[in-house]
């Protein structure tokens, strides 16, 4: 058993032997390794961290500004509709203004055909009125011209003016009578 011991003590410093590690080539290892990773902390890794974070701000702005344009352009979009309404209600307004105006201007224009007319046919009255009158004045004196003759003809001796007219005023008055 004492053997036994013997070949386990020896082992035991062996212990890095028994699993295949050299402690100095360790050691070097990890000097190197440490010496790799202050190479890259201090040359490496800041322009890279520098540039990724660069990177990201970039995309971050990109993001806030296509958020921001997406709420201008809703928001246009919302004036753009706001603008086409009124525009509409303007047109609306327009053309009931154009109708009412229209209908305006030829109700004017009927009330103004129809005093024309009125006053044409007033017009025309009274020239047939005036006219009747110096007609009648005309047939008037015509006739009383044919009495003269008649009367000449009948009593054979021209009539002066006093005659004429009492003749004219009796035969006037007897027209009358009857």
């Amino acid at each position: 058993m004492h053997a036994l011991t013997i070949v386990a003590s020896s082992s035991q410093p062996g212990l890095f032997q028994a699993l295949g590690i050299d402690w100095k080539l360790l050691v070097e290892q990890a000097v190197a390794f440490l010496i790799l990773v202050f190479i890259l902390a201090k040359f490496v890794y800041p322009p890279l961290i520098k540039a990724i974070d660069g990177r990201r701000a970039q995309i971050e702005a990109g993001l806030e500004e296509a958020k921001e344009s997406q709420e201008a352009l809703a928001k246009a979009e919302v004036k753009v509709a706001e603008l086409i309404e009124q525009a509409r209600k303007d047109a609306d307004d327009i053309i009931a203004r154009s109708h009412q105006e229209a209908t305006s201007m030829v109700s004017d224009a009927e009330d103004k055909a129809k005093q024309r007319a009125d006053q044409i046919v007033q017009d025309a009255r009274a020239q047939l009125a005036s006219d009747v009158t110096k007609e009648r004045a005309a047939l008037k004196s015509y006739t009383i011209q044919l009495v003269a003759q008649a009367t000449e003809h009948i009593i054979g001796e021209k009539l002066d003016a006093q005659k004429d007219e009492r003749l004219i005023k009796k035969a006037m008055a007897g027209q009358e009578q009857a």
